[in-house]
């Protein structure tokens, strides 16, 4: 490289060290609080600004919290945390994870373990699912910041009873149909995680898995085949949206408020959504368990949720593990609970007065998180979950036999990173 050039790229190179050394975290000669960065999902009701705060007063002025905004989307909050961190940016103190992104961030050595005293009052009252999505090779990783999990939501103008299994409620659906009245079933259809989410819940339910216990292999079977049944049943009958393959949740939420569906499969958000948005269609908006896939068998809901983790490049581990403990306390996630709708993960919650009166629903959301289950649990997760969504987009094209086949040997090329993924 010519010399003028090498000095250029000299100077970038110092550039770029000094912009990361500007993301950290606040100052080492004990001139002041440390400013810890905690790097979370955007959220509009001000529950995770409210808890910096308060985390940042409860310290005695030894640290405060700088709440920074991920994108709003899932894959968009992995890419920027990654970069981040593949970068050892010592910037990113305390981080919120999607509940499968633990093993991945672990095994690449980016977030620390939580031992000792620290691990102990972490788990405390702590739900066992919402634990097992923060632990990787039986140690954990993570500590639990809200957890969550759908439930079934429907009119009871419409539907007096709801129903048990997907095979009555897509019975029901028709008859609605058949009568002129409302009758979609809303649910993520779209090439995205909540169609692979939609899928594990089924198959699951249907007592199977994905992958093997290990995770080194596809497992799928006959329950996966029930389950693609019940994707292709539905978006081939007069409950399918017309708008399946494209749906996420938000636009779940608003096809049900619009008033055009009888049943929506969704988180709790919906519920403060339609009390706001549509107070005269409020006093029908009922919950129930999940549906079954089979009759004798109760649903087994795949749980979600938010993980607090601790860079591993942060200058300030110690401190980060105590505000990731008071931002996740019981005040704090009540108020998530109550602001944004997100579910706890803290047990006592959900028998807490202060829960249950605008929580009506929290028995039903604890029984579905006590027999969740759990997203393949692997470093190759991402790779897993679009072999998934694309195997079954558009819903419609489903062929239960001949998609789970294919699926399995996406699933293998995924797991050992062979191949294109889709």
């Amino acid at each position: 490289m010519p010399r003028p050039r090498r000095r250029a790229a000299l100077v970038l190179v110092q550039l770029l060290t000094l912009a990361l050394a500007a993301c950290g975290s606040g100052p080492d000669d004990g001139s002041g609080p440390v400013t810890l960065d905690w790097y979370n999902f955007p959220d509009d009701s001000g529950a995770l600004q409210q808890a910096a705060d308060s985390c940042g007063r409860a310290s005695g002025g030894r640290y405060s919290i700088r709440y920074d905004k991920l994108p709003r989307t899932a894959d968009g909050q992995r890419q920027q945390l990654v970069r981040r961190l593949a970068a050892h940016d010592a910037g990113v103190d305390i981080m919120g994870l999607d509940v499968t992104w633990a093993p991945e961030f672990a095994e690449a050595g980016w977030i620390r373990e939580w031992t000792g005293a620290a691990k102990e009052q972490a788990g405390a009252d702590t739900l066992a699912a919402a634990l097992k999505t923060a632990t990787w090779k039986d140690r954990l990783y993570a500590v639990p910041y809200n957890s969550n999990t759908q439930l079934l939501w429907y009119r009871d103008d419409l539907v007096p009873a709801p129903p048990r299994t997907w095979a009555e409620m897509l019975g029901m659906a028709g008859e609605l149909a058949k009568a002129g009245k409302p009758h979609f079933v809303e649910v993520q259809g779209a090439q995205y995680e909540g169609l692979t989410v939609w899928f594990n819940t089924l198959v699951t339910s249907a007592g199977g898995s994905v992958l093997t216990p290990d995770a080194t292999a596809p497992s799928l079977g006959p329950p996966a085949v029930a389950a693609a049944g019940v994707i292709r049943d539905l978006a081939r009958s007069p409950a399918a949206d017309p708008s399946l393959s494209n749906q996420m949740e938000d636009q779940n939420r608003l096809a049900m408020e619009s008033g055009t569906a009888a049943f929506e499969l969704n988180y709790p958000f919906v519920y403060p959504a339609m009390k706001a948005d549509r107070p005269e269609l409020f006093p029908h908006f009922r919950w129930a368990p999940y549906p079954a896939v089979l009759p004798d068998r109760p649903a087994s809901v795949t749980i979600g949720g938010i993980d607090l983790a601790v860079g591993a490049y942060s200058r300030h581990p110690e401190l980060a593990q105590e505000a990731t403990l008071c931002l996740r306390n019981r005040d704090n996630q009540l108020t998530n609970a109550l602001k944004g709708g997100l579910p706890p993960s803290l047990r006592g919650l959900y028998t807490a007065a202060e829960l249950t009166d605008s929580y009506p629903f929290a028995a039903d959301v604890l029984a579905a998180l006590d027999s969740a289950s759990v997203r393949p649990q692997t470093p190759a997760y991402q790779n897993v979950s679009i072999a998934i969504s694309h195997a079954l987009s558009p819903p419609s094209a489903v062929q239960p036999e001949s998609t789970v086949s294919a699926l399995s040997g996406q699933l293998r090329d995924a797991l050992g990173s062979k191949g294109l993924i889709p």
